[in-house]
């Protein structure tokens, strides 16, 4: 299966370059990104597109960060939208910062914004890979500790567990359209954010779609929330 997925992403870049050398762009652009970025900057980005690229249909495809590293290299997907992707890879989009995720009753609800040190007693709730290496990471600069009490996958069971008054945990801004009435997102101190970069795949030829779409958002900054 790799060696066909390849094989049928040359065949599509062949069609793509030799329409775009008869002056028109061609074919549907397959782009990844994960859940939170899903709900944070792509629709703007696919009304964007659609709007000034309406012959250049974008269908997304989900999946957690290494999926979508595979996904691009195997050429499953035409481009996504990488978190922390290595300095110089692809076309900023937006700066996406981290926020404490609490309940409405929780002490610090109300509070402008939370420093990491003042959850280290609450059961800290995580999602495995990447998101939780930043979350340590953002620990680590507070000079704050963190046991994680679950590691979960799936970001509704993150959050509702968080609902249900198992833990705390940290999101980005990306997740607010996520969160329900009964939790509240709040800043953190010290700041964090995760990058997040529109990009093809990393050693192949890019589709001439591809790079029409990334000049077109490279123009622009993206908000990665309301």
């Amino acid at each position: 299966m790799p060696y066909a997925r390849t094989a049928l992403s040359a065949v599509r870049s062949l069609e793509a370059v030799a329409a775009e050398a008869a002056g028109a762009l061609a074919g549907t652009v397959r782009l990844a990104a994960t859940p939170t970025v899903r709900r944070g900057p792509v629709p703007g980005l696919l009304r964007h597109w659609r709007a000034g690229q309406p012959n250049v249909p974008v269908r997304v495809f989900e999946g957690d960060s290494a999926e979508i590293a595979a996904w691009l290299e195997d050429g499953t997907a035409d481009a996504a939208v990488l978190v922390d992707p290595p300095p110089g890879t692809g076309v900023p989009l937006a700066e996406d910062r981290y926020r404490a995720l609490l309940p409405r009753d929780h002490p610090l609800a109300g509070e402008a914004a939370v420093d990491v040190r003042d959850l280290e007693d609450d059961p800290f709730l995580v999602s495995p890979g990447g998101c939780e290496t930043r979350l340590r990471e953002l620990h680590r600069l507070a000079g704050a500790r963190v046991t994680p009490t679950h590691r979960v996958r799936d970001l509704a069971t993150l959050i509702s567990m968080v609902q249900a008054g198992l833990g705390v945990t940290a999101l980005t801004e990306a997740s607010r359209p996520l969160v329900p009435p009964d939790l509240v997102l709040l800043p953190v101190t010290p700041p964090a954010s995760q990058r997040l970069a529109l990009s093809g795949p990393r050693d192949r030829p890019w589709l001439p779609a591809v790079r029409v779409l990334a000049e077109s958002a490279a123009a622009r900054q993206w908000a990665t929330g309301p």
